[in-house]
């Protein structure tokens, strides 16, 4: 017997009767593009690199020896040495440990309540308007003067950093998802939902969610790379992390005064953010690119 949903659908054409199927995974499929694959070596090493830094790094970040500005290939400094005499390997590699340890606490910790104030706004009207005024409050500080706003309050310190990051985020999330929300419900396959008896929970969370959320995973790559420069920009002002706990922002801050003199001072950390920046770059590209297919 030919149900409603039937009836409904069958005058429409496959993408408008129900979401596309795909016959393989769309991150699947944008992770196993070169693009990708070169983001991924990238994060990945950045990664590695971070996890593995109390066996990797000879000394402690905060362990001081009496080789002020060593050279490049110096014996047991093989990055050489800062103004203090701590060597730079150990700064860079728990640098990226410190970094790596904010940007995947405040993204996702963004995400999640900006998700929260996006779904909340896309089914109840009232709401709505009040979650947009919140999102143009903070909108309305650019991410420097939200920077200072909160560290002048909080003072410095790693829970000020994650706080202004994730700040930052929950308007971005939380517009995408509602924008996402919105464009879906009206979509001729929840409709055809809704007349086969489906309710609007389980419409909303079966078949609006998961289609609205694509965006959302390009989004989060975008977001840990915006969250890198804020974290450096936060530490390289001298309002993030507090010293002597060292940051890639703060390592290429405390760089400026010896970029002649010491080269090497600042290369570590400028490699390393370019790296991670590039990487979750060409991540994001793909499958942004895949997702729009």
């Amino acid at each position: 017997m030919t149900s409603t949903v039937d009836l409904l659908t069958a005058g429409l054409p496959p993408t408008a009767a129900k979401p596309r199927s795909r016959t393989r995974h769309p991150y699947r499929t944008a992770l196993s593009t070169a693009r990708a694959r070169t983001g991924l070596v990238l994060v990945g090493a950045v990664i590695l690199a971070g996890l593995l830094a109390p066996l990797l790094a000879g000394h402690g970040p905060t362990d001081q020896s009496g080789q002020s500005l060593a050279a490049l290939g110096t014996p047991g400094h093989p990055l050489g040495t800062d103004d203090l005499g701590r060597d730079l390997l150990s700064r860079l590699l728990y640098g990226i440990r410190a970094d790596l340890g904010i940007i995947s606490l405040a993204v996702p910790a963004g995400a999640a309540l900006g998700c929260l104030f996006g779904l909340v706004a896309a089914v109840h009207p009232v709401a709505d308007t009040v979650v947009q005024r919140v999102f143009d409050l903070l909108l309305a500080f650019p991410g420097l003067i939200l920077a200072l706003a909160v560290t002048a309050i909080l003072g410095p310190g790693r829970f000020p950093v994650i706080l202004v990051i994730a700040l930052a985020e929950v308007p971005v999330f939380g517009r995408l998802l509602r924008g996402g929300i919105l464009v879906q419900r009206e979509r001729e396959y929840v409709t055809a939902a809704r007349v086969g008896g489906s309710s609007g929970g389980r419409v909303l969370v079966r078949h609006i969610l998961p289609n609205a959320a694509d965006p959302l995973v390009v989004q989060i790559a975008v977001s840990l790379t915006v969250a890198v420069f804020i974290e450096g920009a936060m530490s390289f002002l001298g309002v993030g992390v507090r010293p002597p706990e060292p940051t890639l922002g703060a390592v290429l801050s405390q760089s400026m005064p010896y970029l002649a003199q010491a080269p090497n001072f600042a290369a570590g950390p400028l490699i390393t953010v370019t790296a991670l920046v590039l990487g979750l770059s060409l991540i994001s590209e793909a499958l942004n690119r895949e997702i729009r297919r």
